[in-house]
């Protein structure tokens, strides 16, 4: 998670081979919802489809990378991710009312610090698989 222009689809995309994950891309979830309501309450519906989205893959057992600015401490807690990569690359996104909203997380597995997909989509892999030992 994290502003727009941070680069999480730049290493969602990078990331999802690495972990042989499906991926949920927030932008094409709201395109098939045809939701642009980025007010409180259509970001509160776009973290509960982006969250069924996840546990269809899930619960099938697949890995499942989703990228998604999920801007507030209460859009993370309603997606409820099992690990958390920010995307704290850029002060500012393209969008004022999105940088005002934005909450820095509480809680997070990985803070990605600089634009180089290859370089932390090598790190997340590295730290999934020592979590899962």
């Amino acid at each position: 998670m994290g502003l727009p222009g941070s680069g999480k689809t730049t290493l969602a995309s990078r990331l999802k081979s690495l972990i042989n994950a499906e991926w949920i891309n927030a932008d094409k979830v709201r395109s098939e919802a045809n939701d642009w309501d980025f007010s409180a309450a259509g970001r509160v519906r776009q973290a509960e489809r982006m969250r069924k989205k996840a546990l269809h893959f899930k619960e099938r057992k697949l890995n499942v990378i989703v990228d998604f600015i999920c801007p507030t401490n209460k859009t993370r807690e309603i997606f409820n991710a099992d690990f958390i990569v920010w995307m704290d690359t850029i002060k500012k996104g393209r969008f004022d009312d999105t940088n005002k909203l934005f909450e820095k997380p509480n809680y997070y597995d990985v803070r990605v610090t600089e634009k180089n997909s290859e370089l932390w989509a090598a790190k997340i892999f590295e730290k999934l698989k020592d979590e899962k030992k």
